[in-house]
């Protein structure tokens, strides 16, 4: 951690990581400050940070539970999305989530929330109730310096073609449908699918979902972000058993998530264990302890989260809601 020279409103600004992945850490100018409170009167500051950064780290605030935390987040977006049918609510009537689940033994590779709709969160809040025993660390990983590594030649067909991302609900593995899109009636389930611009066909109980887009989103600053969720998607990245195990019950089109490139033809694994390789030299690991929040722009910086043991609390806020064939951001 290095110090930085600026200090909005009194409190001491650090900067977490020394290579190309950094967050800049905000600490209260006392103990239990609002964050909400501080960061009304120093949101152009921040925002400042986010940009150059990727990331904000507030530290040594009080942020008790899902109110005081959306409270914060509605500082920096008035649209916090309430739609979101990936994650778990955390509280009734609110616009706060739990973490998608995912075995807290296997590491949660990084990505950029939503980056597989045509409409997504341009920031993305986490903040943490109660750390993990072990582990369970935040893992980022800067999307313009992702970008800027990888081979020219492996990110043309990316660039000319997007992805296609391939999901299948109903087949008893993931989140099913009705979950996703908060609907029993497949009329509405449709009508969502058609706004989200997916092409859908439903096979029984089961619904399959498929969309073309970009890899790649261009920036207002002239760089581009390396935008998509390929490692979530592509088989080359599953623990090898689990693949296995997947590929001897499901042909790979009829898997819970599936992609290729958006011509349809396969994305070689080789490609995508480079990519994974990238992600690796630029991740910076987040530890969060209780009460602090991470604020992410989403379209400049993927997360993650790593392995953990014993319980682990986290809240989830996003906003800013972006077209993201529309750019640049």
């Amino acid at each position: 951690m290095k110090n930085d020279e600026h200090r909005p409103g009194d409190t001491v600004s650090t900067v977490l990581g020394l290579g190309d992945t950094t967050v800049a850490v905000l600490n209260a100018p006392e103990p239990g400050h609002d964050l909400a409170a501080w960061a009304r009167a120093n949101q152009p500051a921040v925002m400042d940070k986010l940009e150059r950064h990727g990331g904000v780290l507030f530290r040594g605030f009080e942020m008790a539970g899902p109110e005081q935390f959306e409270q914060a987040a509605l500082v920096f977006a008035d649209d916090l999305s309430g739609e979101e049918g990936e994650h778990p609510r955390a509280s009734a009537g609110g616009k706060v989530y739990s973490p998608v689940f995912y075995p807290p033994t296997e590491r949660l590779l990084w990505h950029n929330e939503q980056a597989f709709d045509q409409h997504g969160p341009s920031l993305i809040w986490f903040g943490c109730l109660r750390p993990a025993d072990t582990g369970g660390e935040s893992l980022v990983a800067d999307s313009r310096a992702v970008y800027r590594r990888l081979d020219p030649h492996l990110r043309k067909p990316f660039e000319e073609h997007g992805i296609r991302y391939v999901r299948n609900y109903g087949n008893g593995l993931g989140r099913h449908w009705r979950d996703v899109f908060r609907s029993t009636d497949r009329d509405v389930v449709g009508t969502h699918c058609r706004a989200a611009g997916y092409d859908f066909e439903w096979h029984g109980e089961r619904l399959r979902t498929t969309c073309v887009r970009p890899a790649v989103i261009p920036l207002k600053s002239g760089e581009f972000s390396w935008f998509n969720q390929a490692q979530h998607f592509h088989t080359a990245c599953l623990d090898p058993e689990i693949r296995s195990a997947l590929l001897a019950i499901f042909d790979e089109d009829e898997l819970p998530r599936s992609c290729t490139y958006g011509d349809g033809s396969r994305i070689p694994d080789d490609v995508m264990m480079e990519i994974l390789a990238v992600y690796e030299e630029l991740e910076l690991s987040v530890p969060l302890q209780t009460a602090e929040v991470l604020m992410l722009n989403n379209l400049t910086m993927a997360h993650g989260r790593g392995r953990f043991a014993g319980e682990r609390r986290l809240l989830v806020a996003m906003g800013g809601m972006a077209d993201f064939r529309n750019g640049p951001f």
